[in-house]
């Protein structure tokens, strides 16, 4: 999909006003983040032979790691959410302590979330989706369905068009992603706006299909497709509460375009990430020249003469001789008639200047100057650890703070849906928690065995303690103390229930 030409048909078909040119950058970004930017990775060389001939560029491709790094820190299986309400917690995370079960399991929402974390990163902003299979509609108003079924999209800045902003907020939007139907590909958008229905504001949602032809040329073609079957053309959902969820990371855009997007977490480190690629390039590039070349006297040559009268010269080395007659005439104690030359492979200057590449492309990402070290050889106590880590420390809760957010609404939208579309037993209002995983600051067994020692000097209520490390409810964490308590044999216990 071919989203600025997408851009130009909407734009007139529809009357939007959308900036096509900032997702050109968002591609830039994209082409950086597979590692192939061409106008930077094609080089081009003089050969030999007076032609020019071109080769690509050794490469790091570090902005697809540190956007893989942000997402491991930021949304990982160490990830949790806390449901106030017991019936609501089952259904949305399932009946287990890690939370693989529930809604959230079917859709292998964790998974899914965190490569949506990744693709955020690369491109600026990243978008959660609900959808509901299944839907019953009458009269264009969504209603309560057994068989309606929820399912989820995760789509990255390049599927996302704002269309109505609102103190900083995306009210209305479209969608647009690439599908296949049939064995054909075609383009799905969907537009979810806020609209006043008998004084009522409620979310009316439209899909809509469309074929395209010659995407990458001016002359791009796109025509309405037929919906697929049991998709409807439009539907009010009958609230204000949005299903969709948007975040970015929280980094201030200093680009004036793509109003209520964002910038990739590399989009500041381009320049480093080149130095990186050069770096390693030079470095690659003395190992593969790096190798040993010996110099013969044209009188130490076997020549051979082909078919066609041509002379060829064949080294000793090619046809394996260790005995050599001495050439008549010459003095021995002149220049041998061999002699050999090793290349300097320069490990150490090269492998330093990789290294410090590495440390510029991690401080402008947000991941501190020694995120990337390669000198496994060195040990750091926790103190200098942590202290290193103070950058990407204090970028992360920024980040979190985002992604909170976007988790928040988003389960909301899943409860919502829950309760009044599949009549789920479930509370839409019960109170959620994302609980973040924080390694990156402390291991987790030292942190639990803090919480675990605050919870017995009686710093902290003990439910406090299954809540966090065990993912319960409060009721159940609550009931869990209670019973172990009440299994006391006078010996000493924990009173946490379950393994303490």
């Amino acid at each position: 999909m071919n989203i600025t030409q997408f851009i130009k048909y909407l734009n007139k078909e529809k009357g939007w006003e959308l900036q096509g040119q900032y997702y050109a950058i968002i591609d830039e970004w994209r082409q950086w983040w597979r590692g192939n930017y061409a106008p930077f990775h094609c080089i081009k060389e003089s050969g030999l032979d007076g032609n020019i001939h071109t080769r690509d560029m050794y490469r790091l491709r570090m902005p697809k790691r540190a956007c893989e790094d942000w997402a491991s820190l930021l949304l990982n299986d160490k990830t949790t959410v806390t449901v106030d309400d017991k019936q609501s917690a089952e259904w949305l995370l399932g009946d287990n302590a890690q939370q693989t079960g529930g809604e959230l399991g079917r859709l292998d929402f964790w998974h899914n979330a965190n490569t949506l974390v990744e693709l955020a990163f690369r491109s600026g902003t990243g978008a959660f989706v609900l959808g509901v299979e299944n839907l019953a509609v009458i009269g264009g108003i969504a209603q309560n369905s057994k068989e309606a079924r929820i399912c989820m999209d995760y789509l990255p800045a390049e599927c996302i068009l704002p269309l109505t902003i609102r103190h900083g907020k995306i009210i209305d939007t479209a969608f647009a992603s690439e599908v296949v139907v049939g064995g054909k590909n075609c383009i799905y958008l969907q537009t979810h706006k806020l609209t006043m229905k008998n004084g009522v504001q409620q979310y009316t949602i439209t899909n809509e299909y469309f074929t395209s032809e010659s995407e990458d040329s001016e002359n791009a073609e796109y025509k309405p497709a037929p919906l697929p079957a049991g998709m409807v053309k439009s539907f009010s959902t009958g609230s204000d509460v949005p299903w969709f969820s948007i975040f970015s990371p929280n980094i201030v855009k200093n680009i004036p375009l793509g109003p209520g997007l964002g910038i990739s977490v590399f989009s500041e480190a381009l320049d480093q990430a080149k130095h990186c690629d050069l770096a390693f390039d030079n470095y690659c590039r003395d190992i593969y020249l790096g190798g040993k070349k010996v110099f013969y006297n044209k009188n130490l040559l076997k020549s051979i003469i082909d078919g066609d009268g041509n002379v060829h010269y064949l080294p000793p080395d090619d046809i394996r001789q260790q005995l050599f007659v001495h050439a008549p005439g010459s003095d021995p104690e002149a220049e041998p008639a061999w002699h050999e030359y090793n290349p300097d492979l320069r490990t150490e200057a090269n492998s330093q200047a990789v290294q410090d590449a590495l440390d510029y492309f991690s401080f402008k990402v947000g991941l501190g100057t020694h995120h990337y070290q390669f000198n496994a050889g060195n040990i750091a106590t926790a103190t200098q650890y942590t202290g290193d880590r103070q950058d990407m420390v204090q970028h992360a809760n920024r980040h979190q703070i985002k992604i909170e957010a976007a988790l928040l609404q988003i389960l909301r939208a899943m409860l919502w849906v829950g309760k009044v579309l599949t009549g789920a037993p479930i509370d839409e209002n019960a109170a959620v928690t994302i609980n973040f995983d924080d390694s990156y600051i402390s291991d987790a067994e030292t942190r639990r065995q803090r919480d675990k020692d605050d919870a017995l000097n009686g710093f902290v209520p003990k439910y406090v303690y299954n809540m966090e490390w065990r993912g319960m409810s409060e009721e159940d964490a609550r009931a869990a103390v209670q019973e172990a308590a009440n299994e006391t044999d006078g010996g000493e216990t924990l009173g946490f229930g379950g393994d303490g």
